[in-house]
């Protein structure tokens, strides 16, 4: 069984599944559909996995995909921590516009459940992360969208300073808020 609580974004959850331990090592469902669509009062069909590998510092988004092409995702952690930050992009939410940073690693296996609407990133906090999510929708990349990391209208604290950080040329020149949006 696992516990989803939502966050303050409507929609957004932090999934604990039950880990049972022993002198032998852990067991945990990383996935069960039914148990996940029931914790989060709706239905979910993922159907395409990705897995990351990065470095210490390296910060990967904002990044989204739009209309028909936007997706939910499941994140998690398999090795490492991460300072996972995702904002509200749905005109109509009461949220519109603000941003969940939290901390996801491989200790305690907790997951983010990010809604379809949402702009997502990371940084990777400890020495290496490599990162694994579902996501509901299929890439398409005529739809992919992206926000600057230290857009000013989100305020975002990043958890090591920006001369610290690495991005991908990409998302280097990646728009402010306002003008990803149009």
């Amino acid at each position: 069984m696992i516990k989803a609580t939502e966050t303050k974004l409507k929609g957004c959850f932090i999934i604990e599944p039950a880990i049972f331990e022993d002198e032998r090592g852990y067991f945990f469902e990383s996935y069960n559909h039914r148990d996940f669509c029931e914790a989060i009062g709706q239905e979910i069909n993922f159907v395409q996995d990705n897995q990351s590998f990065s470095k210490k510092g390296v910060l990967r988004g904002l990044h989204f995909q739009k209309g028909k092409y936007a997706q939910a995702k499941l994140v998690s952690v398999l090795e490492g921590r991460i300072q996972d930050v995702v904002v509200d992009l749905r005109k109509k939410s009461p949220t519109f516009g603000e941003h969940l940073s939290i901390e996801l690693n491989s200790e305690d296996k907790r997951q983010l459940f990010v809604p379809r609407g949402f702009a997502h990133g990371f940084l990777t906090l400890s020495d290496v992360a490599k990162v694994f999510y579902k996501c509901d929708n299929y890439y398409n990349r005529e739809s992919e969208g992206g926000i600057r990391f230290d857009c000013p209208q989100f305020e975002i604290e990043w958890l090591i300073t920006t001369n610290g950080l690495q991005l991908s040329e990409k998302d280097k020149n990646l728009p402010n808020y306002l003008s990803a949006l149009t």
